[in-house]
């Protein structure tokens, strides 16, 4: 089975002692994020194929890369790197620092390891389509030979997402198809002068790149050297994802992103932070 940690959460940046202990103790449990029912997923290495981490600052788990890479287990880390405005990531680390780490772990694990995420494309006043475009460039530029792929999607917006932006002021608006089109058609050539395939997650209705495999089998593979076989399971309509496991927690991340589906109420859950009640998901189970 493949691991995803986690599309619920940033384990990476706030969770690494949690998972550190939960790979020690070889099983987690996890809550059912609908019934709030747990669930255990078994960690021990005869059982793991291997690792996705969603990430935005993956310098803290350092330790925890190196445990997983010492079980000979393949991962692959999905980094998301932005750099929007402070008001849309209130709490998010300097995208050069993210580049830096993001460098650091394609050289001591390989380039196959690193994927890019520039995702979603969040359409504001502040962000509108060229500020992207100068925007990925710059990034394209400083990432180039770091990473091959960068997945990239437009905001597609659960209510509470919404209402967050609306919170804080941020007014967005959803591009029309040609024009989401021809943004992509930019990014897409700009990525590849620099020798990164550009592929879209979950838009099968915009053709103006090749399908994203966020949990992709066939990369682990490269990266494992060795095959992995996983049958496609996808989250929703047009995910091309390989089945997996996810080990993570919603309203446990503290990054403060005003788009975000993980998270519902983001002060509440800095206010858990201050008070010194991490958010965490549930505890690693035999420790």
């Amino acid at each position: 089975m493949i691991i995803s940690a986690s599309y619920r959460s940033d384990i990476p940046a706030f969770h690494g002692d949690w998972f550190l202990a939960a790979l020690a103790a070889g099983e987690v449990s996890v809550a059912n994020p609908y019934s709030q029912r747990p669930y255990r997923v078994d960690l021990h290495p005869e059982a793991v194929d291997g690792y996705v981490f969603w990430t935005r600052n993956a310098r803290p788990f350092a330790r925890a890369l190196a445990a997983v890479a010492a079980q000979d287990k393949p991962f692959v880390a999905q980094y998301t790197i932005l750099g929007y405005p402070r008001a849309v990531d209130t709490n998010v680390i300097d995208p050069r620092l993210a580049i830096d780490n993001a460098r650091a772990i394609a050289t001591q694990y390989g380039q196959r390891v690193v994927v890019w995420r520039y995702d979603p494309i969040l359409l504001t006043p502040g962000t509108e389509t060229g500020w992207h475009r100068t925007n990925f460039t710059r990034l394209a530029d400083a990432l180039a030979g770091t990473t091959d792929e960068v997945v990239v999607s437009f905001a597609q917006l659960y209510a509470k997402s919404a209402r967050n932006l609306a919170k804080a002021g941020i007014a967005w608006r959803v591009p029309e198809p040609a024009e989401q089109a021809a943004l992509i058609a930019d990014l897409r050539a700009i990525a590849a002068e620099r020798g990164i395939a550009l592929t879209l997650c979950t838009q099968p209705e915009l053709a103006a790149a090749p399908a994203a495999r966020c949990i992709d089998a066939a990369r682990l593979a490269d990266v494992a050297g060795r095959p992995i076989a996983a049958a496609a399971k996808g989250n929703r309509p047009g995910c091309l994802c390989a089945e997996s496991r996810d080990i993570g927690a919603y309203d446990s991340c503290v990054h403060g992103c005003r788009y975000c589906y993980a998270v519902a109420d983001h002060e509440a859950v800095q206010r858990r932070l201050r008070a010194g009640r991490q958010p965490a998901p549930i505890e690693p189970t035999g420790v």
